[in-house]
């Protein structure tokens, strides 16, 4: 049996690898649409309605009139960021709680996490679950990205052919890590919040570096009565038998931790760094994989009664 798939803006990074995860798998039938109709709202919703699952990478506008359109029965993954705090779709991070598989396996709307959101959000919410750490902490987290999650036009810029690689003259900017979101408005804050319930957002801090793909989330806490090897114990305990999400002793490569160490993966590991009085969180992985379009496609085998790491591991 092949289940049939419409992937609703295919052209896009999120579209294109979500594609290459098929192009490996035999029992996936993607369903096309001509070229000249990748506008046209009624071809598109008759695809919709044909496939067994539908991927919207699209802007958020054109997600949601999509998905309006769309019947509820039709099964939806939705990309973008418009529909991951609308509470009448379901959040696509099966390692959330322990009833959100079951949740994403019953539901047709799915909204899949944001990349920077995931790491922040897998990071906190053991720690408020165990209650050793309250909402109204005062979180921060820093998080260094590859420029693929930038999407096409930034890695047209980083890859252009005429850049000045290293020229710290100031030809080429591109070469030195660039932070952004400095307005504190990061379209991944409203579903941070949503999805762990913490009273304010934290104080973000991402930051694109010049290498492809690869992310590294950090968060910082101080928490009075509880050491390292707690935090450490709850992490395990709260990510014990995820398939996708391990828990390392450490991710310390001679007093490094590469961005990138990930890239090309579909796991996202955690460790807990620091000491007793300065705990770092701290979480890998890739921005396309776990941080998009392998998370899509968890999500999409989930909803479909498969092995949830099928064409991922």
């Amino acid at each position: 049996m092949k289940y049939k798939v419409f992937i609703d803006g295919a052209e896009g990074t999120t579209g294109l690898k979500i594609h290459q995860y098929f192009q490996k798998r035999d029992d996936i039938e993607v369903l096309k649409i001509d070229s000249d109709k990748r506008k046209d709202l009624e071809e598109r919703l008759a695809l919709i309605k044909k496939a067994d699952v539908s991927f919207l990478c699209l802007p958020d506008s054109a997600a949601r009139e999509i998905a309006d359109a769309a019947p509820a029965e039709c099964r939806i993954l939705d990309t973008s960021t418009a529909h991951r705090t609308d509470l009448s779709w379901v959040y696509g991070m099966p390692e959330l709680c322990p009833q959100q598989r079951d949740m994403i396996k019953e539901s047709n709307r799915v909204a899949v996490p944001g990349c920077h959101a995931t790491g922040v959000i897998l990071l906190i919410k053991p720690l408020l679950e165990a209650g050793i750490i309250s909402a109204d902490y005062p979180f921060s987290a820093t998080s260094l990205t590859g420029y693929s999650g930038g999407g096409k036009k930034m890695i047209a810029q980083y890859e252009a052919g005429d850049r000045q690689r290293g020229n710290m003259g100031g030809q080429d900017i591109l070469c030195s890590p660039r932070q952004y979101g400095i307005s504190q408005t990061h379209k991944h804050l409203p579903e941070i919040l949503s999805a762990t319930g913490i009273s304010t957002p934290p104080a973000f801090m991402p930051i694109v570096g010049d290498y492809y793909s690869g992310m590294e989330v950090t968060v910082p806490v101080k928490i009075s009565g509880a050491s390292k090897t707690d935090v450490e114990k709850i992490m395990s305990d709260y990510y014990e038998g995820q398939p996708l999400v391990k828990v390392k002793e450490s991710l310390d490569d001679e007093g490094f931790i590469a961005a990138g160490r990930l890239s090309g993966s579909n796991t996202l590991e955690i460790a807990v760094e620091g000491n007793d009085e300065n705990i770092l969180l701290i979480a890998t992985y890739d921005n396309l994989g776990k941080g998009a379009s392998g998370a899509a496609i968890q999500n999409m085998n989930i909803m479909l009664g498969i092995d949830e790491t099928k064409g991922l591991i």
